[in-house]
């Protein structure tokens, strides 16, 4: 198996991609065979999840490849390192050779933010040598033209590992595959990639994908990362409230008359609550309250206090408002 490695800045977290082309006629065996390595890989200290993503899902104009992209995450690099040089796994890769048609990728990302409810792209580089500095800041001219791009909502830069691998790889999220496939099709990026092949050898792409859009995200850098938990519960518990309450009272009334089954209702309103803090209050309010919840802003102890306070004069003004015209 060939292996290519990355370190990111900020910790130790370790997430292996693999990329795999399965035969086809073999994609049941397939299965089978990393069901078994998942099941195996669980029982190792440190592992936190993985991941299965089938051809529609992984690589760049990969149609016909049948390319599979497996994804495990572990606390530390050790932990995985661990996993990826045990002997159980090289019995696991013994069993399943017959199942490739050539031997399985992997880049190892040490490090980063972790944001899963996205579709990103893994960009593995050969990086001429002594260009490094000049690939750097050609990596910030291509993360300034993905900012003006639809969907964009981060990207990070992962150098290699010492004594372990060579290889700079780039990742970076879009909302859905549409937003993703519009930039990595465009016209800009061609123009980037022309400019940039001054400074690397080669490079591949993974597509990693998941169905569902994420309540917070914002147009990061590498530096940014995702809102702390407490900071994105204040701000779900804000725009929650008064959306259940205007719900009950409007809606909700509603559906006691036309005699609709309790369990049948909550369920209603709960799709309407959901949905209008995914695509409604939710994306008005990280806006409105990006200086406290976007880590790369919200650097002081001031912020952060600032902002809580604000959200707390928020949940009061609504009790008081419901509290005097409801009761």
């Amino acid at each position: 198996m060939s292996s290519r490695a990355s370190r990111g800045s900020r910790n130790d977290v370790a997430t292996v991609v693999i990329s795999q082309k399965v035969r086809v006629g073999r994609e049941d065996d397939y299965r089978r065979w990393q069901d078994r390595t998942s099941e195996t890989v669980r029982g190792f200290a440190g592992f936190e999840g993985t991941e299965l993503y089938p051809p529609d899902s992984a690589g760049e104009d990969s149609a016909g490849e049948n390319e599979w992209v497996v994804v495990f995450r572990f606390s530390h690099l050790d932990q995985l390192s661990a996993w990826l040089d045990s002997d159980a796994r090289r019995e696991l890769i013994q069993q399943g050779s017959d199942l490739f048609e050539e031997p399985p990728t992997q880049e190892v990302l040490v490090g980063g933010t972790p944001v899963h409810d996205s579709v990103t792209a893994v960009i593995a580089h050969e990086v001429r040598p002594d260009q490094e500095q000049d690939f750097v800041r050609w990596q910030d001219k291509v993360l300034a033209a993905q900012r003006a791009f639809p969907g964009f909502m981060g990207s990070e830069l992962f150098r290699p590992v010492k004594d372990v691998q060579g290889k700079w790889v780039a990742v970076f999220r879009f909302d859905n595959r549409q937003h993703l496939d519009a930039w990595l099709e465009s016209p800009a990026r061609e123009k980037l990639l022309d400019e940039g092949r001054a400074f690397f050898v080669s490079y591949d792409v993974r597509k990693v994908g998941s169905a569902f859009g994420s309540w917070f995200r914002f147009d990061t850098s590498s530096e940014e990362g995702a809102p702390p938990n407490w900071k994105q519960a204040m701000s779900v518990l804000l725009a929650l409230y008064p959306t259940v309450k205007v719900l009950d009272l409007t809606v909700g009334s509603y559906f006691d008359a036309l005699g609709m089954p309790g369990y049948l209702s909550l369920f209603l309103s709960n799709v309407l609550s959901v949905s209008i803090l995914t695509w409604l209050l939710l994306p008005l309010l990280n806006r409105l309250l990006a200086f406290w919840l976007m880590p790369g802003r919200a650097q002081s102890l001031r912020t952060d206090v600032t902002g809580a306070v604000l959200v707390v004069l928020c949940w009061v003004t609504f009790l008081v408002i419901f509290g005097l015209t409801i009761g």
